[in-house]
């Protein structure tokens, strides 16, 4: 009778289980993402949310996603003021249109930033929506000079619509999730510390739309912070894709 070597023995499952280790994905593995491309399926990813569930993006099949990524700072302690705006439009338009439900749409946004921080973005709603105010309708507007009501006019253009946002109801209807150490945003190529003239951690701000079957339809990312689609051009989109002719 052949005798067994104890160690072969003991080194057999020993490389079994470091084999499995290799070829079983860790959640860090599971989240490197590399940009999304156009008519490809749209890179999975899962992060809390602020309002506390999780989200995965392969879980959402069956619906159309619109994920925008907020620049978020605009500079230390400063705000993107268009940011702010722009999801407090959005709020007002599901508000006014259901067009999650129009559309089979679920909404989704990402900040860069941990759970404290997020916070602190929705809190100053408020006061970035008063300041727009401000800049629009100065109460020395009949003093100013004619390079003053230009940059007037420019923000009335920029700003086109009037909010206000009140302290006791900030509106979170949208899932906000919270890209803590940024490596979502950072595995799609948004992520960046040295951006729109300024040196702080933002998103380069963009918006994907996906379509029911994890396909990415349509990608923006924008060139400079001032540089956003419209939200009605965004809806043509979505109408295509659910007409499927996009």
């Amino acid at each position: 009778m052949k005798k067994t070597n104890a160690s072969l023995i003991f080194l057999i499952p020993l490389l079994v289980f470091s084999s499995f280790l290799a070829t079983t994905p860790s959640p860090a593995q599971e989240q490197q993402l590399r940009p999304a491309l156009l008519e490809q399926p749209m890179p999975d990813f899962a992060l809390r949310s602020y309002q506390g569930p999780e989200v995965r993006i392969s879980s959402l099949k069956g619906k159309n996603v619109m994920l925008i990524f907020p620049r978020g700072y605009a500079a230390p302690d400063r705000w993107c003021t268009i940011c702010n705006y722009k999801y407090v439009e959005l709020t007002e338009l599901e508000k006014a249109r259901q067009i999650r439900k129009k559309y089979n749409l679920e909404i989704i946004f990402v900040l860069p930033y941990p759970q404290d921080t997020v916070k602190l973005w929705l809190e100053s709603l408020p006061e970035q929506m008063a300041k727009v105010k401000n800049w629009k309708y100065p109460e020395n507007f009949n003093q100013l000079d004619e390079k003053g009501r230009q940059s007037v006019e420019r923000y009335r253009r920029l700003f086109p619509k009037d909010f206000t946002v009140s302290k006791d109801n900030i509106p979170v209807p949208f899932p906000i999730l919270v890209d803590a150490d940024h490596q979502v945003s950072s595995g799609l190529g948004l992520f960046a510390t040295s951006w729109g003239g300024s040196q702080v951690e933002q998103n380069i701000p963009a918006v994907y739309l996906i379509d029911e079957q994890g396909i990415l339809r349509f990608k923006y990312v924008s060139q400079n912070t001032v540089d956003r689609p419209e939200y009605e051009y965004l809806l043509k989109i979505l109408e295509m894709i659910r007409q499927k002719k996009l």
